[in-house]
């Protein structure tokens, strides 16, 4: 690794309103070098790169590329100094191939030649290691290639600077390691490389150095053989902090969530869910892992009556008038399953797109759960208030108070605002999907002791998350899809996270033989159901339309 810097930056302040997001931080860069940036949520990271890439520009500071001071005005600027972004959210056009949206946006003749622009992505691609087919058509793409394709899309430009935001975020273990395996190839090749991450396993894996943000402001930056977990998240943090995910032994109590064989399409008649079957106990919490776009979005959207179905069925356990049963809910809204005596909570992915609504206020996000409970024609705006004042102090959200406006929080407030709305609604089943998504481990960890404490309180949990290592700690059970298809139920403690992954990608046909035919031991696998669904509900699939496609 060389000590001639390709990127300084100095002393840089930006502020919005009266906030500052910077405040006089500075950051070097070497040439040939992986420097991950770590911070809490708020601490200033995505804003600062987002200076160098040309997104924002400084109230004050120096920027220099290469020795040589520069002003970064646009993200053209930025390109032409050698500087590229891949950002979280993709930006490709679905409708293109890979080599075609490579290839956007740059000079050139009128007329395009597919082959040149395939056999040049192909090269690009065999020099750092990467796995791609060019002609692919990005909407038959996995996660994982369509970000190799934006990796690609940032060298074809000629950059030898690369800022990568979250890019493990969506990506199997396998992938991760692939992924790692250019970026050090990269890095012999002599680019330099910021990668901001809230994995500290992965920044331990891949970086050569560690700079730490706090509230805004620099911390340090530590040479990442010379550090470890705790220290990182002590300086992340301000104070010591265990990494230790509790798993507390509860005794599962009745079965509260049943599913079966529940099937489902997406908006272009593809099915998306094929069968799906399991169960959830009172004092359980029921880990769901599988790559993005295996059915994960769709099977608890379903279950919470936001997403239709064509086939199976979903039970939950109902408590009206003295009398405990099962009750089907699928298809019903879920005012209609509350009026049936069932207490669920959701937490969607979509924090503020699906759960709140960012224009409004603590208070009035609170009421949206409650406000249909009003017998009178005025509305109660007192009770929702002091919930959402004991919110703000229980869960430690940094906010104004309960009249602050939602879509200004940070991204693990807005959060914690979501979860502590649904548990405060004391469910039997709460469905969390991706709760801890891009969320620093202060908030992360806060977010794993709720649920914990809804499990020792019987409810029964079902956790969707794309962390595996956390999904080993926290889960007592785990269920893999893969292509919309249970290819296993295992047990956390006797797994490793690689046979977890490879089951998150084997092949449909497979994942289909392993949930019938008897597993290899060491899975503990179990079979979903032990009834079929015509014996569990005759009457209500006696006919061939009601039968699962």
């Amino acid at each position: 690794m060389s000590e001639t810097l390709a990127v300084h930056m100095e002393h840089i302040t930006k502020t919005f309103g009266r906030v500052y997001a910077n405040k006089d931080v500075s950051l070097e860069l070497r040439q040939g070098e992986i420097l991950a940036l770590l911070g809490e949520n708020g601490s200033g990271k995505t804003s600062l790169v987002n200076m160098l890439s040309g997104i924002y520009f400084p109230d004050s500071g120096d920027i220099s590329v290469h020795g040589n001071k520069v002003t970064i005005r646009s993200p053209r600027d930025a390109y032409n100094l050698g500087i590229g972004m891949i950002h979280q959210h993709f930006k490709l056009v679905e409708v293109f191939s890979a080599a075609e949206n490579i290839v956007l946006g740059q000079p050139g003749a009128v007329a395009m030649s597919r082959r040149k622009n395939n056999l040049e992505v192909a090269q690009l691609a065999q020099r750092y290691g990467f796995e791609i087919d060019p002609a692919k058509m990005v909407y038959d793409m996995s996660v994982s290639e369509k970000q190799t394709t934006e990796i690609i899309k940032v060298l074809y430009r000629g950059a030898d600077i690369l800022i990568l935001d979250e890019p493990t975020a969506v990506l199997t273990p396998h992938e991760t390691e692939k992924l790692f395996a250019v970026m050090r190839n990269m890095k012999a090749d002599g680019k330099s490389i910021i990668i901001i991450t809230h994995k500290l396993g992965e920044v331990l894996a891949v970086s050569d150095r560690v700079e730490v943000l706090r509230k805004g402001e620099y911390v340090a930056t530590v040479n990442t053989n010379e550090t470890g977990k705790s220290q990182l998240t002590e300086m992340m943090v301000g104070r010591p902090v265990s990494l230790k995910i509790e798993r507390p032994h509860v005794s599962p109590g009745e079965v509260m969530l049943e599913v079966v064989d529940l099937s489902c399409h997406n908006s272009d008649g593809l099915k998306v869910l094929d069968k799906v079957s399991f169960t959830v106990s009172g004092g359980e919490i029921l880990g769901i892992a599988g790559i993005a776009g295996s059915g994960q979005k769709e099977l608890c959207e379903s279950i919470a009556g936001l997403y239709p179905a064509i086939g199976g069925a979903v039970l939950m356990r109902s408590e009206l008038e003295d009398e405990t049963i099962m009750e089907p809910v699928l298809g019903l809204r879920p005012d209609v399953i509350s009026k049936k005596g069932i207490s669920m909570a959701f937490v969607p992915e979509d924090r503020l797109g699906m759960g709140l609504v960012g224009a409004m206020d603590v208070t009035d996000n609170v009421m949206l759960r409650s406000y249909k409970n009003n017998k009178g024609p005025f509305v109660d705006r007192k009770t929702p208030r002091a919930l959402a004042e004991r919110l703000i102090e229980q869960l430690a959200i940094v906010a104004s108070g309960a009249g602050a406006i939602v879509g200004r929080l940070s991204g693990g407030n807005v959060q914690k605002v979501l979860i502590g709305r649904e548990i405060a609604q004391a469910p039997t089943v709460l469905i969390v999907a991706y709760p801890v998504r891009g969320l620093d481990i202060n908030s992360s960890y806060k977010i794993y002791d709720l649920l914990n404490e809804q499990k020792k309180k019987g409810v029964a949990v079902v956790f969707i998350g794309e962390d595996l290592d956390v999904l080993l700690e926290l889960s007592d059970r785990l269920l893999v899809l893969c292509g919309g298809k249970v290819s296993g139920i295992v047990d956390p403690r006797l797994v490793t996270k690689e046979e977890v992954g490879l089951l998150m990608v084997q092949d449909v046909t497979e994942a289909s033989k392993g949930a019938t035919e008897p597993p290899p031991e060491q899975l503990q696998m179990e079979l979903p159901l032990q009834e079929s669904t015509e014996e569990y509900f005759s009457e209500s699939l006696n006919t061939e339309g009601n039968r699962p496609a």
